[in-house]
């Protein structure tokens, strides 16, 4: 298909995901993981609003710069890097075909 892309997703016991994921249909990188059952909350629903969706860019694929909402959530969240992203805030376009993410470790510890 013309409208699918490949995103690998690294999750949190190392193991590698290849997702296959729509480019016409307005989705982010959060949305897709939840499609997959892949464990990420999303907790606010794409709004940048609690970094439960937060994921390191392991590629050297561009993405566009931050927006003001979302620096100031990975301000305040945990386990945050240098190449901190939240997948929420990363739409699936022909331009990221083949990114590599690695989800971020869990904010808050499972009892």
């Amino acid at each position: 298909m013309d409208n699918m892309i490949k995103v690998n997703i690294i999750d949190r016991q190392g193991k590698m995901h290849l997702l296959d994921a729509p480019t016409d249909m307005n989705l982010n990188i959060m949305e897709v993981c939840k499609s997959y059952n892949l464990p990420v909350e999303g907790t606010c629903g794409g709004m940048a609003l609690c970094a439960s969706c937060q994921v390191y860019i392991e590629s050297e694929t561009p993405l566009p710069e931050q927006s003001e909402s979302e620096l100031a959530m990975l301000d305040q969240a945990f386990y945050v890097k240098d190449n901190s992203r939240l997948g929420c805030q990363i739409r699936i376009t022909d331009k990221i075909d083949g990114i590599v993410l690695r989800l971020a470790p869990e904010s808050v510890k499972p009892s």
